[in-house]
């Protein structure tokens, strides 16, 4: 009796220490909620291609679209982790100093971004100046993008600054601006539309900038990862994906021609990052 009870005592003992074992070894994974702006090509294809890269390394991430205000807002709130595409040091400028330290600047993912008016080769002027004159041609119409985006309110600046009186600005969304850039090209229609560089229609389109000698859209920007305050000090290895997370020109334009090809952006992403390990590796923390 007395070497049942000691054999039972053994057993329950071993039992114990084996799941004791097994909550030791098993990790719960790793959560980032991430958002971009449905229509911002660049953010788009960073967030799907980070998502996937950061899955592939035991993460479990959510990705949400929204308006860039709200963004903003969420990220400070602490519902939004990591947004990819904040334009600076103009055009998000005063949506960043908003939050002031809820916000936290983790690198320049893209060089030389740019926003402005922009129109195809084929219309004969050069100069923002110069639309007034040939309102007409455009139909009276500059074709923006979102109310709450930074380059709505700078094309509403240079509409007053420049006097363009006989233009106004509609506003819907980049898709939305894009179909419409895409129906007048096809059409060979004079049409002028607020843009941004990177993107993937400069590669499809022959489009060029029209000049700005009053700087309203400002010079030559960059895109930073920001996240939330926090978010460092509580994912380090993250943190240093997210910091190592750059993009040349020609790499940003390949990544933005590889998105634009499909609807099926996880894919699209998938098959990027498939195609594109040595850029990955280089993302990749250094195992410790």
């Amino acid at each position: 009796m007395k070497f049942r009870i000691v054999l039972l005592a053994l057993l329950t003992l071993a039992l114990s220490s084996c799941n004791s074992g097994k909550k030791k070894t098993t990790e719960t994974k790793k959560e980032i909620t991430m958002a971009y702006v449905d229509g911002w090509a660049s953010g788009v294809a960073m967030t799907h291609v980070a998502q996937v890269i950061l899955e592939q390394n035991g993460y479990e991430v959510e990705t949400k679209a929204a308006a860039i205000d709200l963004i903003y807002a969420s990220m400070a709130q602490g519902d939004v982790d990591v947004f990819m595409e904040a334009w600076l040091p103009v055009t998000h400028k005063s949506k960043v100093a908003k939050f002031g330290d809820k916000l936290v600047s983790l690198n320049v993912n893209t060089d030389e971004a740019r926003i402005g008016l922009v129109v195809p080769q084929y219309v004969t002027i050069n100069t923002i100046e110069e639309l007034n004159s040939v309102a007409d041609k455009f139909d009276g119409k500059i074709i923006g993008i979102e109310k709450g985006a930074g380059i709505t309110g700078k094309t509403e600046i240079a509409i007053k600054e420049y006097g363009l009186s006989n233009m106004e600005q509609l506003n819907s969304s980049g898709v939305a601006m894009l179909s419409e850039l895409t129906k007048a090209i096809k059409e060979n229609r004079w049409v002028v539309v607020a843009g941004w560089a990177p993107h993937w229609k400069f590669g499809r389109y022959d489009l060029k900038f029209l000049e700005d000698p009053k700087n309203i859209y400002g010079e030559a920007e960059h895109i930073e990862t920001f996240a939330r305050a926090g978010f460092p000090q509580e994912d380090a290895w993250a943190t240093e994906f997210f910091k190592n997370f750059h993009l040349t020109g020609p790499e940003a334009g390949a990544i933005l021609d590889a998105f634009e090809a499909g609807d099926d952006r996880k894919a699209a992403a998938k098959k990027w990052v498939a195609e594109h390990q040595d850029i990955v590796k280089r993302w990749l923390p250094k195992a410790e």
